[in-house]
């Protein structure tokens, strides 16, 4: 435990700053998720949609230093690339079990 009195405030400061950076990170995987559930669903309209929110998610999240920025870089470029996938029509991954589907 700290002692002295800035110690004990930047204790303070810690714990609020980390459940702050939880609920963004659980928030930006929360939105994630929804989208490879619309992109395994087949909506690609909603899937387009999601991704802008996933974007938004994760910018915000680098601009506050949650998360680095190259990882909210990577997290769009290989959503985006899903999306982008699922519009063509070609083969996806199930969000549920991680493996490749064949789209129909």
């Amino acid at each position: 435990m700290p002692h002295s009195a800035s110690a004990k405030k930047r204790h303070r400061q810690n714990l609020r700053n980390r459940e702050r950076n939880r609920a963004v990170k659980s928030d930006l995987k929360s939105q994630v998720r929804k989208l490879l559930t619309a992109i395994s669903s087949g909506d690609v309209a909603k899937a387009q949609e999601e991704l802008r929110t996933v974007a938004k998610k994760a910018d915000r999240a680098a601009a506050s230093k949650t998360i680095h920025k190259n990882r909210a870089a990577r997290i769009k470029s290989r959503l985006t690339a899903r999306v982008k996938k699922a519009g063509q029509g070609g083969s996806t991954v199930d969000a549920a079990k991680g493996r490749k589907t064949a789209k129909a």
